[in-house]
C-alpha cells in the first residue's frame, strides 16, 4: 500500500496541481481544521488552494467541477478526523 505524499515526512514530493484533489484536500484540512468545507464559497476555495504551499498550477486552470471535487475530498478528510 502506498503512503500518501502528505504523510511522508511533511514535505510533498512534487508540486500540487488542480487534478490533485486528495493532496489539496489533505493540505486544506490541515490548514483549516475547524472549517466545514461545505460552508466555503468556491471563490474562497479557489484562493485558498492557489495560496497553498506547493501549489504550482495555473490559477486560471480550475472550474466548478474541479473545485467541487476538491471540496468533496476535503469533506471526506474532515469526516475522517
Amino acid at each position: 500500500m502506498e503512503i500518501p505524499r502528505a504523510e511522508r515526512g511533511g514535505e510533498r514530493e512534487r508540486a500540487m496541481n488542480w487534478t490533485d484533489a486528495e493532496d489539496i484536500a489533505i493540505a486544506l484540512s490541515e490548514k483549516f481544521p475547524d472549517t466545514d468545507p461545505l460552508t466555503v464559497r468556491f471563490t474562497d476555495l479557489h484562493r485558498w488552494v492557489v495560496d497553498l504551499p506547493g501549489f504550482s498550477d495555473d490559477p486560471k486552470g480550475s472550474n466548478e467541477g474541479i473545485l467541487e471535487a476538491i471540496q468533496m475530498q476535503w469533506l471526506e478528510e474532515a469526516r475522517d478526523r
